[in-house]
């Protein structure tokens, strides 16, 4: 995540579809070029009960959409007294990039929830495209990330399994990604909804993963 008007995306952003539901991930650290401008910096946002939204590039524009979306998911709920599925919430993002593509904002996100459909990620450019799959990752961080998802995904795998492979995909960006540090930060979204996974659990599985 960048903190100055740059357009790299300084950052490790992760999602995973498991069998119970979906599994968010980031990294904390904020770079503006070569400085480490904050070391705890909010990329992991809560968009409804059943939605996330994982952010790398731009704070200012991650900030904005992120209210944006929120609003329009809280609007949805009132109007219709359902919860927005989740494709809908991907393609009004999409639709909102893509009104600025010649002058875009400077984000790569990721979009995950859990819905009457099962649970879905998705992979959202700045042009706007918006692309569905299995496990997806973003920012600068993210081959690493790919390296471990490649080895470790499995259809159906469950949700704890999924937490384990965000903790190591996001550990191996750290350690190799000189824009990417800082805390892990973890949200899981299942038919219960939406629950992040707190710094002293993820503290105890870092430290199981390690023996």
């Amino acid at each position: 995540m960048e903190s100055e008007n740059v357009t790299k995306t300084g950052t490790t952003t992760l999602g995973i579809v498991c069998k119970e539901g979906v599994v968010i991930a980031t990294e904390t650290r904020a770079t503006m070029g070569t400085l480490i401008a904050h070391k705890e910096t909010k990329k992991l946002y809560k968009i409804d009960e059943h939605i996330a939204l994982a952010t790398a590039g731009l704070v200012g524009d991650l900030q904005v959409l992120a209210r944006y979306l929120n609003a329009e998911a809280n609007l949805y709920r009132l109007k219709r007294d359902v919860k927005m599925p989740v494709q809908s919430a991907a393609t009004l993002m999409s639709n909102i990039m893509n009104q600025r593509k010649f002058y875009p904002y400077y984000v790569q996100l990721i979009l995950g929830g859990f819905d009457s459909t099962g649970g879905h990620i998705y992979s959202l450019d700045a042009a706007g495209g918006a692309i569905p799959d299995k496990y997806t990752s973003g920012g600068s961080g993210s081959p690493y990330v790919y390296g471990v998802l490649e080895d470790s995904y499995e259809e159906n795998m469950t949700v704890d399994r999924g937490i384990d492979i965000a903790i190591r995909a996001i550990d191996a960006a750290k350690k190799r990604d000189s824009a990417s540090g800082g805390l892990t930060n973890i949200a899981v979204i299942t038919k219960d909804g939406f629950k992040e996974i707190s710094q002293d659990e993820i503290k105890k599985r870092i430290d199981k993963l390690a023996k």
